[in-house]
């Protein structure tokens, strides 16, 4: 007996996404439905060797349904969201309208799968930030031996975390910087992504910081430990899918460069790719389309006593986004609901 499924956002970046890794992972599903706004209406998309066509949102109902993934933004997601949790649906939902209420778990499988428990407050489980998920990823297995007590990231993000419009956008800008002709107009972004990279995602706040960068600080402070100092900068660069991170941490515990290789290489979700030499690490380009976080140029920071470096990369619209919120959903079924919801795939052998 599998579940009911339902994706909400089906035609956009994400709910692709999400679709495509319903059926890679072989999830248990009676019944699968593919919503989409009114515009989108009858939009196919596809599901394994299956074609759906997208129904309305709108005038969905959700009762009898068990799980509902939602990618449709936080505005949606606020009118959504509690009509399909009030009908009994548990929405995992991809924005950030959950992500910082206390009713409401925010789950990285790999990190916090006990906090799944807590979903029945609200019926709602959150995804987090896209930055943050491959981060946590990375950081948990190191924080259980040696305990982080500060982070410094700076995160390289592509545009596909803007969505198809930022995917549209440095395109569009690239085929006019080699076409002087061709015109483009700016809509994304602040200043030009085509060969160039902007300091700036998402709004500024009173500080100074971009909330972005907040919401890195708050996310791994729920997920792993409040008691972590957090400092990012966050920047957008001419990539089309895939997230790199330099990050830096200081633990409480002196934590020895090959005794973290060895720590990542054996935790669930990570992919230790490390060899000093040419080539000897993982660029975004390489991890497009695989499940796995990857971490690269692990070396102790002689700047301080116990501290070390290291690049995490993931695909951005997997495990930052429609990889995470199935892992939440196949977590879901196995923890709480217990139909034949299979042992999680692994991501990285």
């Amino acid at each position: 007996m599998g579940y009911r499924i339902v994706v909400a956002g089906a035609t956009g970046n994400v709910g692709r996404e999400m679709l495509n890794i319903l059926a890679e992972r072989e999830f248990p599903v009676d019944e699968i439905v593919a919503l989409a706004s009114r515009k989108s209406l009858g939009t196919e998309v596809s599901f394994g060797d299956k074609t759906l066509k997208t129904k309305d949102l709108d005038t969905f109902d959700f009762t009898g349904w068990d799980m509902a993934l939602f990618a449709i933004g936080s505005d949606a997601t606020k009118k959504y969201a509690p009509r399909a949790a009030g009908a009994g649906c548990v929405v995992i939902d991809n924005s950030s309208l959950y992500r910082y209420d206390a009713d409401v778990p925010l789950i990285v499988p790999e990190v916090n799968p006990q906090a799944v428990h807590g979903y029945a407050k609200k019926n709602i489980i959150a995804n987090p930030n896209c930055s943050t998920a491959q981060m946590v990823v990375a950081l948990k297995p190191l924080h259980d031996r040696a305990k982080i007590k500060r982070v410094v990231v700076s995160t390289y993000q592509s545009v596909s975390g803007a969505g198809k419009d930022g995917i549209d956008e440095l395109w569009d800008q690239t085929k006019a910087v080699y076409n002087p002709t061709s015109d483009y107009e700016r809509k994304k972004f602040t200043k030009q992504i085509a060969f160039n990279v902007i300091p700036h995602i998402d709004v500024f706040l009173d500080d100074g910081s971009t909330k972005e960068e907040w919401k890195m600080v708050a996310e791994t402070k729920k997920i792993i430990d409040p008691s972590i100092k957090v400092t990012a900068t966050c920047v957008r660069v001419p990539v089309f899918v895939g997230h790199s991170e330099a990050v830096n941490i200081e633990t409480e515990d002196f934590l020895d460069e090959d005794e973290a290789r060895d720590i990542l290489r054996q935790s669930p979700g990570c992919m230790v790719i490390d060899k000093r030499e040419d080539g000897g690490y993982v660029t975004p380009l390489e991890c497009v389309g695989d499940f796995a976080t990857f971490i690269s140029r692990i070396r102790q920071d002689s700047t301080i006593d116990n501290g070390l470096n290291m690049w995490v990369v993931s695909d951005n619209l997997r495990k930052g986004a429609a990889l995470n919120a199935v892992q939440i959903a196949e977590l879901l079924g196995r923890e709480v609901l217990k139909k034949d919801t299979p042992a999680a795939t692994p991501v990285a052998e």
